[in-house]
């Protein structure tokens, strides 16, 4: 079973859960990085810190984002050693101190608040020659301690405390203790009462942990007495009980484990929710600053059509349009929903170029295209030789081609449970590695999503990662069905025939009333996408210039045999099929020539003498 273990250790780091496993003696055998992360162990030694005691005289820097809690629960009567008054009402206030450690002769400087949101509370003051600087940044939620040039931070989130030890006489740093101080049975606390401060080298080597006794560790892990006794046999078990770890709100599934119906152990499975919840915080970010924005509007914005290639004057599309204006003025990542064809690759496109990052790549992926066993080196791109049929140059995935820009991933629901834990580790930490690499590459790209699924659903279905949705969900935007903005049908079909005429290659056409009612009692399933279709059967089919009602058909069969108005010769269908699939790709693009041969699968001496056979003009 052991070497067992020592093969999912290495591959237990690319989980995006917490794992902990300990056999049926209570000890740690296995202990994944996210679980490290989530209990604040570090693989980073500390070199600053040495062993030793506080001592009379020395100076002691605190910040502490809630008084009594991740402290090792001080209480009033343990501030007496600094000297400081008030106590009773610190408790679970948020504090920063300097002071000299038992000695009452040298008043301490402190200041202390209960207030959080958009607050800094700091005091800086020399001493021992040294410029001193203590702060809680509730914004950033960081606490800093600076020592002339020297930076001691820690992150947290909800409380935490950060301490720095310098030595009475000489000044010199004595300890400061990293955020794994609870790994080594030593905390604020207990460092306050004269308990020594632990060398790493006799503690935590790199902050391994692996072999030993699970309850070595009791000072950070919640429930232990039930983990340890469900290793040892006990019949314990949940399934997502929400634990407080270090602050972080977490659900945890504790199961025993049986190996031929013998209990060799338990696993802890911990889902940090800690990342939601801060998604939900971003989220409220956005809104507020979009509801900045609208705030300052001018009337005559109102009147002004913001995406005019987004044809539609109804009520529901202009929600769309403000919404879509709002959001391309931030980096958030965007949810498109609706139904299939109702115009979700636009709006990213709009929301793309509306943005300040319009001269950087667009990258349109539709994820339920790629194979399954080619999508990771789709998105994140290969080393040379890397597998089977791989080039020996390498390519770069759909991240790196996105890279300053931004990433559309429509149909985002096909994309399969293996790849979605790899593509939310790529979207939170900006960063992955290729097939076959060992180089992290990081980029900036803002993620645009979409899909006509209900990713509710789906992930109670358990076919879609929670925590994905809410890192994509940041806002939402859902846009609605032609059925609901029929409206919008005459300025829809005013807009999409000269289109269609200009890439068949016909005359223009006008479309008749009784024609134009037709297609406004319809009820689209197919939404606009389908509306193209029929108008460009209605254009193929009309021998005149005005659409009539008789051309619009809403029931073709597969078998149907349409009445051509003239028959063509092969090599002239040929033609027209290959113009029409010129003129289209130059008009997807915008004329960019260069894209139309990528598209096309053309060289450019083939696209050139293509432009001056059919007479093609590009502005």
């Amino acid at each position: 079973m052991l070497n067992d273990i020592k093969i999912l250790r290495e591959y237990a780091d690319y989980i995006c859960e917490g794992l902990i496993f300990i056999d049926s003696d209570g000890k740690i055998q296995l202990f994944n990085k996210k679980a490290r992360e989530i209990f604040s162990i570090k693989h980073i030694k500390d070199s600053s810190s040495q062993p030793g005691s506080i001592a009379k005289g020395d100076i002691v820097i605190v910040g502490d984002s809630a008084f009594g809690g991740d402290d090792g629960i001080l209480i009033s009567e343990d501030l007496n050693i600094l000297g400081l008054t008030n106590q009773n009402s610190m408790c679970g206030a948020a504090i920063v101190a300097i002071s000299v450690y038992d000695d009452p002769t040298i008043m301490p400087i402190y200041k202390y608040t209960r207030k959080r949101g958009n607050v800094l509370l700091s005091i800086i003051t020399e001493m021992l020659g040294k410029r001193i600087v203590a702060r809680i940044d509730f914004s950033k939620s960081e606490i800093s301690i600076i020592v002339d040039k020297e930076v001691f931070s820690i992150a947290y989130t909800k409380a935490s405390a950060n301490i720095v030890i310098l030595d009475g006489k000489t000044g010199k740093l004595k300890f400061h203790l990293t955020k794994d101080y609870t790994s080594r049975n030593v905390s604020i606390k207990d460092l306050l009462m004269g308990k020594p401060h632990i060398d790493e080298e006799n503690g935590l080597k790199d902050g391994d942990i692996v072999g030993r006794s699970i309850l070595e560790l009791h000072e950070f892990l919640p429930n232990i007495k039930d983990y340890y006794d469900a290793a040892k046999g006990k019949n314990i078990g949940y399934m997502e009980k929400y634990v407080e770890v270090k602050g972080k709100p977490t659900l945890c599934t504790l199961i025993p484990i049986y190996i031929n119906r013998e209990k060799t152990g338990a696993l802890l499975q911990i889902q940090d929710l800690s990342q939601i919840k801060k998604l939900l915080e971003e989220k409220n970010e956005v809104l507020y600053t979009l509801e900045d924005i609208e705030n300052g509007f001018n009337e005559q914005s109102k009147d002004i059509d913001i995406f005019p290639q987004i044809i539609g004057k109804s009520a529901q599309i202009k929600i769309v349009k403000d919404l879509l204006h709002k959001v391309s003025k931030s980096n958030s990542s965007v949810l498109l929903l609706g139904e299939s064809g109702t115009g979700k690759s636009k709006m990213a496109r709009e929301i793309h170029n509306a943005s300040r990052n319009a001269d950087k790549p667009l990258i349109q992926v539709n994820c339920a295209s790629i194979p399954e066993t080619l999508m990771e080196s789709e998105f994140f791109g290969y080393e040379g030789g890397s597998f089977t049929g791989a080039r020996r140059d390498g390519k770069i995935g759909y991240f790196e081609m996105a890279n300053g820009g931004t990433l559309f991933l429509d149909e985002i629901a096909e994309i399969p449970a293996s790849m979605q834990a790899k593509l939310l580790q790529a979207i939170q930490t900006k960063s992955f590695y290729r097939v076959g690499g060992t180089k992290k590459i990081n980029v900036n790209v803002r993620i645009i999503a979409a899909t006509n699924r209900d990713l509710k659903n789906e992930i109670k279905e358990g076919r879609f990662r929670e925590d994905l949705y809410y890192r994509i969900n940041v806002f939402p935007i859902f846009i609605p069905a032609l059925r609901e903005r029929k409206e919008d049908i005459p300025l829809l079909v005013k807009g999409i025939l000269p289109k269609i005429c200009e890439e068949i290659g016909c005359e223009s056409m006008t479309i008749s009333e009784e024609a134009l009612e037709k297609l406004t009692s319809y009820n689209w399933p197919g939404n606009i996408r389908e509306l193209e279709n029929i108008l460009e059967r209605a254009v193929t089919i009309c021998e005149r210039g005005t659409i009539l009602s008789e051309h619009i058909n809403f029931n073709v069969k597969m078998n149907e045999v349409f009445v051509m108005p003239s028959i063509k010769t092969l090599k002239e269908e040929i033609e027209d099929a290959e113009k029409k699939a010129i003129l289209k790709a130059l008009h997807y693009f915008n004329g960019d020539k260069k894209e139309a041969m990528k598209a096309l699968g053309i060289h450019k001496t083939c696209l050139y003498k293509k432009l001056t056979k059919y007479s093609i003009e590009i502005p």
